[in-house]
């Protein structure tokens, strides 16, 4: 609802992380109202204020941020990959390339983001405890007197109360948040059927999402119109994620077992690491005038994409002695496992964007490319009646 262009922040581990447009009215919301609260605070306008607000956003974003690495690393570390991390209105996403193929590994995922903002809340609250004392910590997080409350003691009591605020929303079991993928976790034991566990938590996220539309409505017309229009919002990003997930779940059923390597392309063009970019350019993109390849090494193992774009960036006089293997886009989100579920490639956006995804077997050589028309085609022949 709030798609559009994105900005890459960096890289990290081969994970892209990025932030939605939508992310800088945050960032200037969170600032504008924090510049307000430490200068009604310590009395006084001007840079000192405006930094600790900036300080503020700062912690804010990082908290998130760290919260979306504890669900990519231990998603990775259970063999799911991870395409890139977002940044937006309503916080964060790790966009991961397949689905947990187990309870346990779903709710492990699940919990990772939660255990980490629960670290950063006691960690943070240790220090201002250690700092100030448990006396002028509490006065500093309920603000029962201004005076003696440090702006630098008020930042760290706000970052406290805003990952436990953040905690206890996330846990909360309204599906795809992170409650909602522990209760499909929790159901998904009980029944040993995934998509089955998906409605459930998917309905059950729904409802939530109709009780914060609600709770929305009532505290705008009460006179809190902020909180409630930013509360109906999220309650509607709720509803629509989870009325998607059902969706997807019919589309699952039909489809049943195909995986990526059902209905990939075996035999792709691919170019040579170790080839000059003069003859790549030569060779493969003035001969099959395609927009980009695969590159491989002598093991076929997948090192990423090479694109015509990047290929003409190479000067002339360089082209005869570079190796296609330097200009290489290394993306983690390029490639998925041959045995990964066709249905986790519906909001795939790198399929989207490249119209194709290269497919590895485990030991990461290429073994394929699965094109959008493959996946289109595979999901109107589950659909079409016998």
């Amino acid at each position: 609802m709030f798609g559009g262009g994105s900005v890459t922040l960096f890289h990290f581990r081969g994970i892209k992380v990025t932030v939605d447009w939508s992310w800088f009215i945050v960032l200037f919301l969170v600032i504008l109202y924090m510049t307000n609260f430490f200068e009604d605070l310590l009395g006084e306008s001007g840079s000192g204020p405006f930094l600790l607000a900036l300080l503020s956003a700062v912690g804010f974003f990082g908290s998130i941020l760290l919260h979306e690495f504890g669900h990519a690393v231990v998603a990775m570390r259970n063999g799911i990959g991870i395409s890139s991390i977002q940044l937006w209105i309503f916080g964060g996403m790790a966009r991961m390339d397949r689905e947990a193929d187990s309870p346990g590994t779903e709710l492990k995922v699940a919990l990772a983001g939660p255990a980490v903002t629960a670290a950063i809340a006691i960690v943070l609250g240790l220090a201002g405890v250690a700092a100030s004392g448990w006396s002028g910590f509490h006065e500093a997080v309920f603000l029962e007197t201004r005076s003696g409350v440090s702006g630098l003691m008020a930042l760290v009591a706000w970052l406290v109360t805003i990952n436990v605020f953040v905690l206890v929303f996330n846990l909360l079991p309204a599906y795809p948040m992170d409650g909602g993928r522990v209760a499909k976790a929790l159901a998904w034991y009980r029944s040993g059927n995934r998509n089955s566990a998906t409605r459930f938590a998917a309905n059950l996220g729904r409802v939530f999402g109709y009780l914060f539309i609600g709770g929305g409505i009532a505290l705008t017309f009460s006179g809190r119109a902020f909180t409630g229009i930013w509360l109906a919002l999220i309650g509607m990003v709720i509803n629509g994620s989870a009325r998607g997930a059902a969706m997807q779940t019919a589309l699952t059923d039909r489809i049943g077992d195909v995986c990526v390597a059902d209905v990939m392309d075996r035999e792709p063009v691919t170019i040579p690491g170790e080839l000059s970019v003069e003859q790549a350019l030569d060779e493969y993109f003035l001969r099959y005038r395609w927009p980009w390849f695969p590159v491989v090494d002598a093991g076929r193992r997948f090192l990423g994409l090479i694109e015509r774009d990047r290929a003409d960036e190479v000067p002339e006089i360089s082209r005869a002695d570079s190796h296609v293997a330097e200009y290489v886009d290394h993306d983690i989100g390029l490639f998925v496992r041959d045995d990964t579920p066709l249905d986790s490639l519906l909001a795939n956006q790198n399929l989207r964007r490249l119209g194709a995804l290269m497919a590895v077997d485990a030991d990461g050589r290429l073994s394929g490319v699965v094109t959008i028309e493959q996946v289109g085609r595979a999901l109107r022949d589950a659909t079409t009646p016998g």
